[in-house]
């Protein structure tokens, strides 16, 4: 891997969650991010869009560190993501002191992704345990509570088999609350599921944007980013090709590629 260049100094705009600087990532001679330029204001809901292999999920992944990053710079936070700096050198971040600071980051997948050996709360409660040392009665209560703020309350001794996708889903998004994250990515939380259990996630997902979480999105779901999203970004092939307001773009893309793709979409 090539050491991100060097900018000056260490910390990003204080009032960003996050900054992405000339981002690029590669995986061998695939190039998948080309220079990635974005900020994310703290408590705002950014929407990326955009056909698949254009580079959101790997972006996403970057931000926490599940991906090294070849060049540029990523901030979360105002701090540096995967390296801290010392005078003019960056030093990559071992891999406990990468988890320490990936505690502050929920991520929910397209598949989920929870445990199927531990019920709805187990799951939810597994983390705060495991990782913040939190009393065991203290985590189910917390997990309880975040199974009733998703709709679940009743469905707290099931088991990922014995629950829907959407249901699965929204257990996914309790268990990231758990931790108290600062930021919250979603990658294309909605694309495994049938039609018909989309709205009860999108339902959670506009709660937690009303209560000021910032929120990162990557989404296929155009009326979530109409409505709910302060910011949507169009990516094709690794680069921003288009961004601004969501109603805006949605609405009268400017660029070509924006346009040929939203036609197809919307």
């Amino acid at each position: 891997m090539t050491t991100p260049t060097k900018q000056d100094g260490g910390r990003a705009t204080a009032s960003a969650m996050v900054k992405a600087e000339d981002v690029h990532k590669s995986f061998g001679s695939l190039q998948v991010l080309k220079g990635i330029d974005l900020e994310v204001a703290s408590g705002e809901v950014f929407c990326l869009i955009g056909p698949s292999g254009s580079g959101k999920s790997t972006f996403l992944r970057c931000i926490n560190h599940l991906e090294k990053i070849n060049a540029g710079r990523l901030y979360v936070d105002g701090d540096l993501v995967g390296y801290r700096q010392q005078g003019d050198r960056l030093h990559e971040l071992r891999d406990h002191e990468v988890a320490r600071k990936r505690r502050d980051i929920g991520m929910v997948f397209q598949r989920f992704n929870l445990f199927p050996h531990m019920t709805a709360v187990e799951n939810i409660m597994e983390a705060p345990v495991q990782v913040k040392g939190m009393n065991k009665g203290a985590a189910r209560e917390r997990a309880a509570q975040l199974l009733e703020r998703v709709g679940l309350a009743d469905k707290a001794g099931s088991y990922p088999s014995q629950l829907s996708g959407g249901q699965q889903q929204r257990v996914a998004i309790a268990r990231a609350l758990a931790m108290d994250p600062k930021l919250m990515l979603f990658d294309e939380p909605t694309s495994a599921l049938d039609p018909e259990l989309v709205g009860d996630v999108l339902d959670v997902m506009r709660d937690l944007a009303e209560t000021g979480m910032t929120m990162i999105v990557v989404t296929h779901e155009m009326g979530f980013a109409r409505e709910v999203g302060d910011s949507l970004v169009f990516m094709d092939g690794g680069v921003v090709v288009e961004s601004g307001r969501p109603r805006d773009v949605l609405t009268d893309p400017q660029h070509e590629r924006t346009q040929s793709f939203l036609s197809k979409v919307l």
